[in-house]
């Protein structure tokens, strides 16, 4: 399989959010996870997990903006005809589990499989429609990425208040 990495050039420093994001930035900038770190990621959920799964076209992956509730989307360019996987910036931070990480590469590599944002055809006439993608993952073996990703969750939505 040969996925391509895109390259980010996003600041992650945001003023206008509560002083203890400007502090993960700083530490966020001296991480080692950057795009290709994101690429090795989903080369080893696809290739372990995903293996049946054929790249009907090419696949980007990288890390975008810094965003506390949009933590991963998937989206298609229909002229180009490529899927483009962005992984919200705060996941830089080495202090995220890469558990939760995974959970959000593999919940978005769901949605390209089920013909969500690929050309593949669509499985279901809604992408979250009756937990699809929690069944897909525990059925992929990837029950403890939900497990983790809850727990994690849990904690994240207490920091926000």
């Amino acid at each position: 399989m040969t996925y391509f990495a895109k390259a980010s050039y996003y600041i992650l420093t945001m003023p206008q959010l509560k002083p203890y994001f400007s502090l993960t930035s700083v530490r966020i900038s001296k991480s080692l996870r950057g795009d290709n770190w994101l690429l090795a990621r989903l080369d080893y959920l696809w290739s372990n997990y995903f293996n049946n799964v054929r790249q009907v076209n090419p696949v980007f992956i990288k890390f975008g903006r810094f965003s506390r509730y949009r933590l991963g989307s998937i989206r298609f360019d229909k002229l180009a005809k490529h899927s483009y996987i962005t992984i919200t910036g705060m996941f830089k931070d080495p202090l995220i589990p890469i558990q939760v990480v995974d959970h959000t590469i593999a919940h978005e590599l769901c949605h390209y499989t089920h013909g969500f944002s690929s050309p593949k055809p669509r499985l279901h006439k809604y992408p979250h429609h009756g937990g699809v993608i929690k069944k897909e993952l525990s059925a992929r073996g990837l029950g403890h990425l939900n497990k983790a990703y809850q727990v994690w969750l849990k904690e994240y939505r207490k920091s926000l208040h």
